[in-house]
């Protein structure tokens, strides 16, 4: 039986102990960005809107997914993301490195600017 968190406390907790404390960064760093940011749970993941989705994450065996909700953001961080598995629209950060904090409060900096320019 597949258990779905209800809110992204409850995803942290589900998840293995020694990744917990990567995603509950990673959640700080989302929100120290967007602190207006709603936290949802999306597709079983967590996720903010802020004008629209924003980012997403989710954790997995060797990594965690980052997902910015679209197609270009990826394309648009190319060069800087050369050192993370990517597809067009998710980021993997491995688990056995730090969070590229710089990079990713980067992110979510542009998919704010993304969603703002959408809401005009």
């Amino acid at each position: 039986m597949n258990t779905v968190a209800i809110d992204i406390d409850t995803y942290i907790s589900m998840q293995p102990g020694t990744i917990q404390p990567v995603l509950e960064k990673l959640r700080q760093l989302i929100k120290s960005v967007a602190p207006d940011a709603e936290e949802v749970i999306s597709y079983g993941m967590p996720a903010f809107k802020w004008n629209g989705m924003l980012i997403g994450f989710a954790a997995a065996k060797k990594h965690v997914g980052f997902y910015p909700w679209n197609g270009s953001t990826v394309m648009q961080f190319k060069e800087e993301l050369k050192d993370y598995g990517t597809t067009p629209g998710a980021i993997r950060f491995p688990n056995d490195q730090p969070l590229p904090v710089a990079l990713i409060k980067k992110l979510v900096k542009w998919r704010m600017k993304e969603n703002a320019a959408k809401k005009k």
